[in-house]
């Protein structure tokens, strides 16, 4: 009986250090962002107070206010830059999911001459940081014409998004039995039926992960964005944070509300999406 008792005290201890453990390591993780939340409802007297201000004395919008145009005071183009963000976002995620669910099939599926060697040098092009593509694609799309455009954004999220995509859909689809397509076809199914019917729905939540993955690179990066854009017509909110700086001064507050402002939709995308995340590959795909 002691050594039951004992062994349960020991499972509920080793427990409670590992709850502790997860609490602090979340508290770590997710201070920058509270202190940025923060950060865009206090004043900047308090954002620059040193020592810093932990706990706020006093909470307002007045950044938002300031930065969608308040009466009296300079605004940016917030609507603006966040509907450039959303439509080059969105855009480049629903090519690089419909490219790589057609290469991540036939990966996964089927055989053919440099296979590995195709796949391998895709792979390796996620080795290669954007900010190293920065100067050899500005001259391209300079030549092209399609600096400070929409297309020429998009073009590069989808050339950056493409190798991940293929490769993460890959994985599930080989995770998905052959023979729930087959067995779909023998019951009269042609071969695209088979697959939007059978394998599709079974192999979503690669799917589902490879679009949030394609859709926050877009939505958050600046390095590309930042030298393939001009104009307030092309710019995304990532490169609208500088519209926050000058000479000699940090508008801290201001960076701060839009930084809110560029989380909500991501936030929103994985809310919805969520559920694809924890949903198992095989679940009600065994014919009975």
């Amino acid at each position: 009986m002691e050594l039951n008792a004992k062994h349960r005290f020991n499972r509920r201890a080793l427990k409670l250090a590992h709850f502790v453990a997860l609490f602090i390591a979340m508290s770590i993780i997710c201070l920058p962002g509270l202190w940025v939340v923060l950060n865009s409802f206090r004043p900047t007297v308090e954002i620059m107070a040193k020592p810093p201000v932990w706990i706020p004395n006093e909470l307002n919008l007045d950044h938002y206010r300031a930065m969608f145009g308040a009466a009296g005071e300079g605004g940016i183009p917030v609507i603006r830059y966040f509907t450039n963000s959303l439509i080059i976002s969105v855009t480049s995620t629903v090519i690089a999911i419909l490219v790589g669910m057609a290469g991540g099939y036939a990966f996964a599926r089927y055989r053919f001459r440099g296979k590995a060697a195709i796949f391998v040098g895709m792979m390796l092009t996620r080795a290669v940081p954007g900010i190293a593509l920065s100067l050899p694609l500005f001259i391209v799309f300079a030549r092209l014409g399609i600096i400070d455009t929409h297309f020429g954004l998009i073009l590069a999220y989808v050339a950056m998004n493409v190798p991940f995509t293929i490769w993460l859909i890959d994985g599930f689809f080989r995770q998905v039995p052959r023979e729930l397509a087959e067995a779909a076809e023998i019951d009269g199914c042609t071969r695209w039926q088979a697959f939007w019917k059978v394998e599709f729905p079974v192999a979503k939540a690669g799917v589902a992960s490879a679009g949030i993955f394609a859709f926050l690179t877009s939505w958050n990066e600046y390095a590309l964005a930042s030298q393939l854009t001009r104009s307030v017509n092309s710019k995304t909110m990532p490169v609208g944070l500088l519209d926050f700086t000058s000479e000699f001064t940090l508008n801290w507050g201001g960076m701060s509300a839009l930084a809110v402002v560029m989380i909500i939709p991501a936030l929103i995308l994985t809310f919805l999406v969520q559920k694809h995340l924890i949903a198992g590959l095989t679940f009600g795909g065994v014919k009975g």
